[in-house]
C-alpha cells in the first residue's frame, strides 16, 4: 500500500467547526480531498458555499448552537473526525484593563468552551463506538501571549491546550486519538482585522502593528506570517487525523 492510500479517509464521517474561511476552509478542503465526507459549522452559510447540504449553520461558543449541530450530526451515526477550528479574538487593544467581563466570556466561550461543549456531545458516541480521532487547534499564543489586546484569547487557547492533554490521556486507551496543534501566525482575514484594531487602539501604521505583534512573539525569521491559503496548516491537520485511519 502506497503512502497515499494511507492517507486515505473514504468512507470517513468528518466536521470541522468554523470551516466557512480561513484555515477552517483550508482544512475542510484538505479532508475532501483525502476522500472524507466533510460537514462543516459556522455561525452563518456563505454566498454561494458548494456543499449546501454539509453545511450547518450554528454557533457553537452557545449551548443551543451545539445542540444544532448534535441534532443533524446524529442523524447520519457516528463521527470518524471531529476537527475544532473555530476561533478569533474581538478584545480591545489597551492590556488587561481593557478587557471586560463580557470579553473574557465571549473569548473562553468562543475558544475553548465551544469544543469542551462539542466534545461532550459527540465524543461519547465515539468512545463506544471504539475509534475516533479528535484535532483541536490552538495557538502559539498558548504560551507566548500578545497582552496588549488578546490576552483573553490566548489564555481560553491556554486552556484548550491543556484540556487536550487531559482528554487524550483519558481517551487513547479507549480508541479516540485526541491531538492540539498549535500554529504561529497565519495570513487570514481575521488577523488582517485584528491588526486594524491594533493599528487604531494605538496609534500606530498598519506595517508598525504587525511588527509589534512579531516581536511580542519573539520575531519572524522570514519577516512575516505564513500565506493566507494555508495549505500547509491543512495538511498538518490531515496528517494528524489521518493517522491510522485505514
Amino acid at each position: 500500500m502506497s503512502g497515499s492510500d494511507r492517507d486515505r479517509l473514504d468512507g470517513r464521517r468528518a466536521l470541522v467547526t468554523g470551516g466557512s474561511k480561513g484555515s477552517g476552509k483550508a482544512v475542510v478542503e484538505r479532508l475532501r480531498e483525502m476522500g472524507a465526507d466533510v460537514w462543516t459549522t459556522a455561525r452563518t452559510m456563505p454566498s454561494g458555499y458548494e456543499r449546501p447540504d454539509r453545511f450547518i449553520e450554528a454557533d457553537t461558543s452557545t449551548v443551543g448552537g451545539v445542540e444544532v449541530v448534535l441534532s443533524k450530526i446524529s442523524e447520519g451515526g457516528v463521527l470518524d473526525i471531529l476537527v475544532h477550528v473555530v476561533g478569533g479574538s474581538s478584545t480591545p487593544p489597551g492590556g488587561f484593563a481593557a478587557a471586560t467581563e463580557e470579553h473574557w466570556l465571549a473569548e473562553l466561550d468562543l475558544n475553548f468552551l465551544g469544543a469542551v461543549r462539542l466534545d461532550r456531545a459527540l465524543l461519547p458516541a465515539m468512545v463506544e463506538a471504539g475509534s475516533g480521532a479528535v484535532v483541536h487547534v490552538t495557538s502559539i499564543q498558548r504560551q507566548m501571549p500578545l497582552y496588549d489586546a488578546t490576552l483573553p484569547y490566548a489564555s481560553a487557547k491556554g486552556a484548550l491546550r491543556t484540556y487536550s492533554k487531559g482528554l487524550a490521556n483519558e481517551l487513547a486507551p479507549r480508541g479516540v486519538r485526541v491531538n492540539a496543534v498549535s500554529p504561529g501566525g497565519i495570513q487570514t482575514g481575521a488577523y488582517e482585522g485584528f491588526v486594524d484594531r491594533l493599528a487604531e487602539g494605538n496609534g500606530l501604521t498598519r506595517e508598525e502593528a504587525k511588527q509589534s505583534v512579531m516581536d511580542s512573539l519573539g520575531g519572524v525569521p522570514l519577516g512575516r506570517f505564513a500565506a493566507g491559503d494555508l495549505h500547509s496548516r491543512s495538511r498538518d491537520v490531515g496528517r494528524l487525523v489521518g493517522a491510522g485511519m485505514r
